[in-house]
């Protein structure tokens, strides 16, 4: 999934010229405004974005294009009600996960479960050694792309890739977040030209017209089968154009349920090429793959969970899984956090750092994991350095990160009480609270040079676990010095 925060795009319309919105919300749930801050939804049957109203707490098309004056009586901002949000979102985030196995035991922790802390159906993850995934780039009747298969093929699997600005290839970059341990490489069909326009797979899915081609070229699917259980792993679809933010071109990765012969499918992922070379950039791919070979849950507030139907910013800018993939326009996506290279094995080298004495963190070796552990096998501290270089040179911030981390928490638990708390969130330098209000994507989060200490039980942010007691965890002396931050931990 890919979250977008007040970002204002353009949107093309079947039967209008672009218009220009802002945008609040991710592939599970949206809400578009014009800029004057009307509330609009799209009319597929006018083929044009009208004001919406309300009619029992669910948003309709008024029938009034915004080349008009809104209706009477509309407010600026408003939104649906909660049930009906939380309904919506429920729906589509039921189409993520594939379906309970009946002797499954049913999830009493969000995101815990039996999956410690990953998206369900971890089990069958393909998060390490050669793992072989299907590119399909498609176009639309109404709108084509000039990057070829070649293009992509190189943004995908090149070596020392670098085109257009990107920092890696997508292989290049799960093989220094995994440590070497996975080989993620893509084979790349297409462009196949679909059989509507643009808009029309908005509201229809494109998977199974896309797969149906890619098999009728006589194409040996069963490649893609890297574990032998007769299930593609890893099956991407990449449209022509611009990313457009709406219903089924919105990007994200769910389950779908097809057979072809012996060959069923599993989890796919959906984003967008652009329409020149100038547009390819590998952040949404790297984030969508997360999900879709590792799974990885999103580290950012869906605003459903908590009860509170407001999103927080959850890790921000500081990782993949949260808003990261779109740092430098998606062309230097941020790392994947130490927590998240944790929880699928990617980390040979456990540092614990619960006995006091002097440590230092490394830029770049993510495969190491330095922890401090509590009393609580499920909630620990991490301690990452995060560096302004490299895949974290866009970040807002420079230095020292710790994360304080808890597997059966929730990014979408934004309040930081003892039963309702992130999965993993950043204790930020600035004693601010700034990505749990949703305030930005990160400001001054990191710890640069401190002389005395920086972090302890009386300090601001605290590393009080979230019952409120004392972790015993306390960090000072932190030197910057090129690319290792040392630090002292205890008295």
């Amino acid at each position: 999934m890919s979250a977008i925060f007040g970002e204002e795009l353009n949107f093309p319309q079947e039967k209008g010229p672009e218009v220009r919105l802002t945008i609040y919300g991710d592939d599970f749930y949206a809400r578009y405004e014009n800029e004057d801050g009307y509330t609009v939804v799209y009319d597929p049957v006018l083929g044009l974005f009208c004001y919406a109203l309300r009619i029992n707490d669910e948003f309709v098309s008024s029938g009034i294009d915004l080349t008009k004056n809104p209706p009477n009586g509309i407010k600026r901002h408003f939104k649906e009600s909660e049930s009906i949000r939380n309904a919506k979102f429920e729906k589509r985030y039921a189409l993520m996960v594939p379906p309970v196995k009946p002797f499954k035991p049913g999830l009493t922790i969000e995101t815990y479960g039996p999956e410690k802390g990953l998206l369900e159906g971890a089990a069958d993850r393909v998060s390490e050694g050669d793992v072989k995934g299907l590119t399909v780039l498609v176009q639309f009747d109404d709108l084509s792309t000039t990057v070829t298969k070649e293009e992509v093929s190189e943004m995908l699997n090149g070596q020392n890739y670098s085109d257009n600005g990107n920092f890696c290839s997508v292989r290049e970059y799960y093989r220094m977040m995994s440590n070497g341990k996975l080989n993620y490489t893509n084979e790349v069909v297409g462009p196949i030209t679909l059989s509507h326009n643009r808009m029309y797979y908005t509201q229809n899915l494109l998977v199974k017209e896309a797969l149906d081609a890619v098999v009728n070229m006589g194409i040996d699917i069963s490649q893609f089968d890297n574990k032998g259980r007769g299930v593609i792993d890893a099956m991407s679809f990449l449209y022509a154009g611009q990313t457009l933010y709406l219903d089924w071109l919105w990007p994200h990765n769910h389950f779908i349920d097809l057979q072809y012969g012996n060959i069923k499918t599993h989890f796919y992922m959906i984003s967008s090429i652009g329409r020149s070379k100038s547009d390819v950039s590998i952040g949404t791919f790297c984030h969508e793959s997360g999900h879709m070979i590792c799974r990885f849950p999103d580290l950012y507030d869906y605003g459903t969970r908590d009860g509170d139907f407001e999103k927080s910013s959850g890790l921000g800018f500081y990782c993949l899984m949260s808003a990261g993939n779109h740092n430098n326009s998606g062309k230097t996506p941020s790392p994947i956090c130490a927590y998240l290279r944790d929880l699928v094995g990617w980390c040979d080298d456990l540092v614990e750092i619960n006995k006091p004495g002097s440590y230092e963190a490394v830029y770049g070796n993510y495969g190491t994991v330095i922890k401090f552990k509590t009393d609580k096998f499920n909630e620990y501290y991490l301690i990452e350095n995060r560096s302004k270089k490299d895949l974290d040179e866009h970040l807002p911030s420079n230095g020292l990160a710790v994360y304080h981390c808890d597997i059966f928490g929730s990014n979408e638990w934004q309040g930081g009480t003892a039963s309702k708390h992130y999965q993993c969130g950043l204790l930020q330098a600035d004693g601010h609270l700034d990505l749990e209000t949703g305030q930005n994507m990160g400001d001054d989060d990191l710890f640069g040079d401190v002389d005395d200490v920086a972090l302890s039980h009386s300090t601001n942010p605290s590393t009080n676990v979230w019952d409120g007691s004392e972790s015993g965890l306390i960090v000072s002396k932190i030197r910057r010095q090129g690319d290792k931050i040392s630090f002292v931990v205890g008295k």
